[in-house]
């Protein structure tokens, strides 16, 4: 059964996703709110203690990483980009291009892993924000570039904005 609860956060609310079963939540998706519940969904937050303890805990500075079940989900190619985005140090950026070494494509496939990292449907959890442009600049994310920089500055990739 899929099972659903939203949970605020210091970037925005977001809308959390799972399969619940006998053994217990799958987390499927983690997304900024906006995106459609579907009516055979149930709105379950109980299901979502461990999730949303653990969000709260990353949004405070005092979690760096997510042990949480997560589904799989994805073509082959999207599963071996993400589990590469799961290799990121918190607190760290990397590249579109290291990306794709790190997954064994050639170069020019840049814009494939570009489009299997935005199919992530774990924000925040996998973290895809913490790629960046290979000149540095900021680019692509689901939830919009504010966010991006959002986390990458409370995890300490980015230096604070200063209004002048």
């Amino acid at each position: 059964m899929t099972v659903y609860t939203t949970a605020s956060s210091p970037a925005g609310d977001l809308l959390l996703v799972g399969e619940q079963s006998a053994t217990g939540l799958r987390l499927t998706a983690v997304s900024f709110a906006g995106k459609n519940i579907q009516p055979d969904w149930e709105h379950d937050p109980a299901a979502f203690e461990k999730v949303t303890r653990q969000l709260a805990e990353y949004f405070a500075g005092d979690r760096q990483a997510f042990e949480l079940d997560c589904a799989e989900s994805g073509t082959e190619f999207q599963r071996r980009v993400w589990a590469a985005l799961e290799t990121i140090p918190y607190g760290q950026t990397v590249t579109y291009g290291w990306v794709t070494a790190q997954v064994g494509a050639p170069r020019e496939r840049v814009r494939a892993v570009a489009a299997a990292i935005g199919a992530n449907p774990l924000l925040v959890v996998r973290p895809c924000h913490r790629v960046i442009g290979a000149d540095g600049s900021l680019t692509g994310y689901a939830a919009g570039l504010e966010r991006k920089e959002f986390l990458l500055t409370l995890e300490g990739a980015l230096q604070p904005q200063l209004g002048l």
